[in-house]
């Protein structure tokens, strides 16, 4: 037997899961994190920034990328922190505190 149900009983109202829960019931998995995301993004700037410094393309400072990754870095959490929110932030509230 499978798990893949390719097509749902169509006199059901709203699809279940495996266990009988409703698919609205359903906990839902995790989006990907902003600092993740970030910090992995500076790792791979890091490494591209030393495969090109080793191959002598061009000449790096490294205070000076250190600054421009903190930089870049610090903007990307702000910004991706702030759209987090507002995606958060959609539900209306009751009005009780």
């Amino acid at each position: 037997m499978s798990s893949f149900d390719p097509a749902p009983d169509s006199h059901k109202s709203e699809s279940t899961t495996a266990a009988g829960q409703s698919a609205a019931d359903a906990p839902q998995q995790p989006a990907a994190r902003v600092g993740t995301i970030v910090w992995s993004l500076i790792v791979m700037a890091l490494a591209a920034l030393i495969i090109v410094a080793q191959l002598g393309v061009v000449a790096l400072n490294g205070t000076y990328v250190v600054i421009g990754l903190m930089i870049g870095a610090g903007a990307a959490l702000v910004i991706g922190g702030l759209l987090s929110a507002r995606k958060r932030d959609n539900h209306s509230t009751t009005g009780k505190s």
